[in-house]
């Protein structure tokens, strides 16, 4: 079972090589849940963290950045990013996938990072799930 979630915060710290942003659990209409919302933090990289923050405000480069491209390759095909779902978490390192309608309306899934899908479904409001198991064991292993 995959749960809704949502981006609730982003942690950038300038002085560390990792940042955090934060999952958490609301209903499959994106309103607050009717019990006490589950979230958990993922680490990623400085220029993830900065590429979420930038799309998040709607801030335009002079040149495109990798998730701008994506982005921009996945609709001039024709398609359009669905869903964004973490899928496992092993060894303390999360997995993603992006689930994407073709032109010819076909369904593929495509490997990511959390980050990266996040950043990439963050401007056009992309629903973001996670596998039941993976919130249960990145709640543990937060404890």
């Amino acid at each position: 079972m995959h749960v809704r979630m949502e981006l609730s915060r982003i942690l950038i710290r300038e002085l560390t090589d990792y940042q955090l942003i934060e999952l958490r659990e609301v209903s499959d209409d994106g309103s607050a849940t009717d019990h006490e919302p589950r979230s958990f933090p993922i680490v990623i990289g400085m220029p993830e963290a900065q590429a979420i923050e930038r799309r998040l405000k709607g801030m335009e480069l002079s040149r495109p950045q990798t998730h701008d491209l994506l982005a921009s390759l996945i609709k001039a095909l024709g398609g359009t990013l669905d869903r964004v779902t973490v899928t496992h978490l092993a060894e303390h390192t999360f997995f993603a996938e992006l689930s994407i309608t073709t032109g010819d309306g076909d369904r593929i899934t495509v490997d990511s990072r959390p980050s990266d899908a996040i950043a990439l479904g963050i401007a056009a409001d992309t629903p973001i799930y996670v596998a039941e198991d993976v919130i249960q064991n990145a709640i543990r292993d937060d404890a």
